[in-house]
């Protein structure tokens, strides 16, 4: 049966978040899933990239390159213990659920330490596997996260700006990047602004959500091979002419100078 693993990042037991994590903890197991959860500050996981993180010497110790270094650690079982055992986790896992608070419209600073030690060069991605042919293309990802603001001030009309572009760091620039096949996300918008009644309606929807979750079909991106490796990794003439007469752009990142397609980041199949 599948394996699941949920990256939980929030201080409290009594948060929306915890309970959201349980939640699905629950409804997974329910399905037969087999359910690991990193409780990243009751691990007091480490948020910061150092040389700490390889265990004896480091190759350039006056000129230290993190990528470079973790690389040839994972290659050589160097890793800390930390590291190494989240990626254990990530190994073994077919789905990863990121359960956090939106803070400063991306992660809290442990998670994106998390990300940062965990998908390590030469582990998580290479030049030669990223993007559609990744080395977790076999694998499902998705987000989940509450909101401090109401889902209108994340339209493409409102104040914060339009959530799609928001996520595009994220689900491209760092799910997509390794390869996952990015689920559509949820998003608790300001749980902390509603009644106890209308929070417990959010946590039953999450649960039927997580019904069909595994079958579920992931957000589109652009394929790698549409672009040029010798041109920069531009998109290939023949798919920007194909794009030419529509009315939206690849994607929230690949444009083309049109509009943006609506909704990408949030939902499948558009």
């Amino acid at each position: 049966m599948a394996k699941v693993l949920i990256v939980y990042a929030h201080q409290s037991s009594e948060s929306f978040n915890s309970a959201a994590k349980d939640a699905a903890k629950d409804v997974l197991e329910a399905q037969g899933c087999t359910v690991e959860v990193s409780d990243l500050y009751a691990m007091k996981f480490k948020a910061t990239a150092t040389a700490e993180d390889v265990t004896g010497d480091v190759k350039n110790a006056a000129h230290f390159r993190y990528a470079e270094e973790t690389e040839l650690a994972w290659q050589e079982g160097k890793l800390c213990a930390d590291i190494t055992e989240e990626q254990g986790k990530l190994t073994e896992a077919d789905l990863v659920v990121f359960q956090f608070p939106m803070y400063w419209f991306t992660v809290p600073a442990i998670l994106k330490g998390w990300m940062d030690r965990v998908l390590t060069l030469g582990y998580a991605y290479s030049d030669e596997r990223r993007y559609s042919q990744g080395m977790f293309k076999d694998k499902k990802a998705m987000l989940s996260f509450t909101t401090g603001s109401h889902e209108s001030m994340f339209g493409a009309d409102g104040v914060n700006g339009d959530m799609n572009v928001t996520l595009w760091p994220l689900q491209n620039g760092v799910l997509h990047y390794c390869g996952f096949q990015v689920l559509a996300p949820q998003i608790f918008w300001a749980p902390s602004r509603l009644p106890s009644e209308a929070r417990s309606t959010l946590l039953e929807g999450w649960g039927t959500c997580l019904q069909g979750v595994l079958a579920e079909k992931p957000l589109s991106f652009t394929p790698l091979d549409c672009f040029d490796g010798e041109k920069g990794f531009q998109l290939k003439a023949e798919f920007q002419e194909r794009n030419a007469t529509k009315e939206y752009g690849l994607t929230v990142g690949i444009h083309l100078g049109k509009a943006l397609p609506p909704n990408s980041q949030m939902k499948a199949g558009v």
